[in-house]
């Protein structure tokens, strides 16, 4: 009995010692009001990230599902008014290891291109900047080869951080729905010194 307290004593001390997750960052209300305080001190640090967005519409469960249009949807060359939901993997090779998601909705905005409004989130569920997300929204031109999308903010490791996330079509099957699309991110983050994770996740994509 007194060597299964001992051992429960142990594992206590050991949770509690255990540094915390999301890049180290206290993502706890009391945490999140000391970063703030502490912001003045903050520096902007340049990031890269590079991933790939794997959207495979033809797998079960689907990746994304339209969820609503309009009654004229059906018959615009442009999809005008389609809305679908997406929770696409995260790969840092096409069709790679899994390092978080893609999860949001496209609305079809446009009458004269294929062209979407785009409203996601990137959920980062690997490495460094696990339990961390970037924030996107911004118009995508889905015909061109390269389109840019503003990052206006995330979470974690990325409080507050600004910059652009530049998206360009690697793999597609219209037939199928299934679609790959590699990202490239540059952004501005708000680092504290001595607190904040370094770029090494990033690096290795």
């Amino acid at each position: 009995m007194m060597m299964k307290l001992v051992a429960l004593l142990l594992l206590v001390i050991t949770i509690s010692a255990a540094p915390l997750g999301h890049g180290l960052i206290d993502q706890s209300p009391e945490g999140v009001q000391k970063w703030f305080e502490e912001f003045p001190n903050a520096k902007p640090k340049l990031t890269k990230l590079h991933f790939y967005l794997n959207n495979i519409a033809s797998k079960k469960p689907p990746m994304s599902a339209p969820v609503a249009q309009a009654e004229t949807t059906a018959s615009s060359p442009t999809s005008f008014g389609l809305i679908t939901v997406i929770d696409a993997a995260l790969t840092a090779t096409p069709g790679g290891k899994v390092i978080g998601r893609g999860q949001g909705f496209f609305t079809f905005s446009s009458q004269e291109e294929l062209s979407a409004l785009v409203t996601l989130n990137f959920v980062f569920t690997d490495g460094e900047f696990d339990g961390s997300t970037l924030s996107v929204l911004g118009r995508n031109p889905i015909t061109q080869t390269y389109r840019e999308l503003p990052v206006i903010g995330g979470s974690g490791a990325f409080r507050l951080a600004q910059g652009i996330a530049t998206a360009t079509t690697y793999y597609q099957n219209a037939t199928a729905g299934d679609d790959i699309v590699e990202v490239h991110m540059v952004l501005y983050r708000q680092t504290l010194p001595g607190r904040d994770s370094d770029d090494s996740w990033a690096a290795e994509l």
